[in-house]
């Protein structure tokens, strides 16, 4: 598995976006975990592939320490899944890709100042990566409750748990993907897709949960950005052990989980609006349960993945953001600090040593 994240560079006194990427890119070299994006005040930390989750956030902790310390003070770093009170309409890098999206949507390209985490899981075989693909698109409300952190938006509270997700839908192919039936299917879409000139090349396939045919992996892309590595882990064990168990029960000619898109969106909106405050519905008889006592019986049943996977430790950070994850723990900060104090806070803890057990003492 690997991660892509999305990170904000910060102006290091008013805490604002600084549409500086271009320019910290020069500073870090030819190094590869470091790449653009389209806003010009995001950079993207990429990982190698690894074994599991805990030591792709490694990884990922140890490039924002080399961030961190490349900027040296000229600019900051932070991750949440908006900036809580820059003006939503930015400024773009250039490019022939990133110009062309500029061409074709706008003023909604510059909306998309928005910062997620990518979660790849490599999976062997088609038509068990097709049928895992399938199943987990029931699970990405789930996964979008745990991992929400974006409360604010242009200085105020949103009402929601996660603001990104509007953001993004303002472009085409976004939230729930569609069930498709067959991998012929996938590929007549994606002629479809560069035929019409809508969307010329696979990676502008945008949904939530994607079938990746460059790295080979099923690509989640649901998760906000987390403001410490930490969280990240946490989540990317949750979608590590979880496309692990829908594998296993796929090799166990078990039925998977199945819904319509429509029913899948409904409980999306929960995640969306209420977070972890919220209920979500059986997918089959409509029955509502509370969010976080449905994400803890998904944790229940991914434990025994955590210990052969070799994130069990993650796995149980993953308990404790059913308390407070990233959006409840910004409204408590802001609460008592305001947003500039938050956005302080959430820089402080953006580059920490290391995540894991045996080395987070140090």
């Amino acid at each position: 598995m690997g991660l892509e994240e999305e990170v904000m560079l910060l102006d290091p006194d008013s805490f604002e976006l600084a549409p500086c990427a271009p320019q910290v890119l020069s500073l870090l070299g030819d190094d590869p975990r470091f790449k653009l994006e389209l806003p010009a005040a995001q950079l993207e930390i990429v990982t190698s592939p690894c074994r599991n989750a805990q030591l792709a956030a490694d990884q990922l902790a140890a490039a924002r320490t080399d961030l961190r310390d490349a900027l040296d003070g000229r600019l900051r770093a932070a991750a949440a899944g908006a900036h809580p009170f820059s003006d939503g309409v930015g400024v773009l890098n250039s490019g022939p890709r990133y110009d062309a999206i500029s061409a074709e949507y706008g003023s909604v390209a510059r909306r998309q100042l928005v910062f997620a985490l990518h979660v790849h899981v490599a999976i062997s075989g088609a038509d068990r990566a097709l049928a895992v693909y399938n199943a987990l698109r029931c699970y990405l409300p789930e996964l979008a409750a745990l991992a929400g952190n974006a409360p604010f938006y242009e200085g105020r509270d949103t009402g929601l748990a996660s603001v990104r997700p509007k953001l993004c839908e303002l472009l085409p192919r976004q939230g729930v993907p569609p069930e498709i039936a067959s991998w012929p299917e996938l590929a007549a879409a994606l002629r479809w897709g560069a035929a019409s000139g809508r969307f010329k090349e696979p990676r502008q396939w945008w949904w939530e949960l994607r079938l990746h045919p460059l790295h080979g992996t099923l690509e989640l892309r649901v998760p906000d950005a987390q403001s410490t590595a930490e969280d990240t882990a946490a989540v990317a064990a949750v979608a590590q052990a979880l496309v692990a168990d829908l594998a296993q029960r796929y090799d166990a000619d078990e039925n998977l989980p199945s819904a319509a898109t429509w029913q899948i969106e409904e409980n999306r909106w929960s995640a969306c609006r209420f977070g972890l405050e919220g209920e979500l519905s059986d997918l089959l008889t409509g029955e509502r349960t509370p969010t976080r006592e449905r994400l803890l019986g998904l944790l229940e049943s991914l434990d025994g993945h955590g210990a052969r996977l070799g994130c069990a430790a993650a796995l149980v950070h993953a308990r404790a953001m059913v308390d407070e994850n990233g959006a409840v723990k910004q409204r408590r900060i802001a609460a008592a600090k305001d947003l500039r104090g938050l956005m302080q806070t959430l820089s402080d803890a953006f580059a920490p040593k290391s995540v894991s057990p045996d080395t987070a003492s140090g």
